[in-house]
């Protein structure tokens, strides 16, 4: 099964299905690359990728040591480069302002995160600047 299908709808747009659940994603090219930036451009989203299986992969992890998540929230950056046009670093800065964890269970999350599929798929030439921001 395929995992999604994207349809171009005209003025650098795209309509992104996701097959198993039929939720939609719009992108949109960025102002500074012709587009009208009204949605998540395609590197939006490579970014903020990042963020979302970074948190995933804590919760997951949080699960199976009894650890309670509670809240967290991620602040995405990314930094382009031109010839040729790409990702050269995201920062992600990971804040936990609900709860207080010992510095074992921050080390068991932050080894998660660093560790998720989308930081070990990226190129290595991407440069990925991580902070966590524990409630201490």
């Amino acid at each position: 099964m395929a995992t999604s299908e994207v349809t171009y709808l005209g003025n650098l747009r795209t309509s992104n299905k996701h097959t198993a659940s039929g939720s939609v994603i719009v992108t949109d090219a960025p102002v500074d690359n012709h587009g009208e930036g009204l949605h998540f451009s395609p590197t939006d989203l490579l970014s903020t990728s990042l963020a979302a299986c970074m948190m995933t992969l804590m919760g997951i992890k949080a699960k199976i040591n009894n650890i309670s998540l509670g809240s967290v929230e991620a602040v995405v950056s990314k930094k382009m480069a031109t010839n040729p046009r790409r990702v050269v670093a995201i920062q992600v800065e990971l804040r936990f302002p609900d709860t207080t964890y010992t510095p074992e269970e921050q080390d068991i999350l932050k080894l998660a995160a660093i560790h998720c599929p989308v930081a070990k798929s990226l190129n290595p030439e991407i440069n990925q600047d991580i902070t966590f921001k524990f409630n201490d």
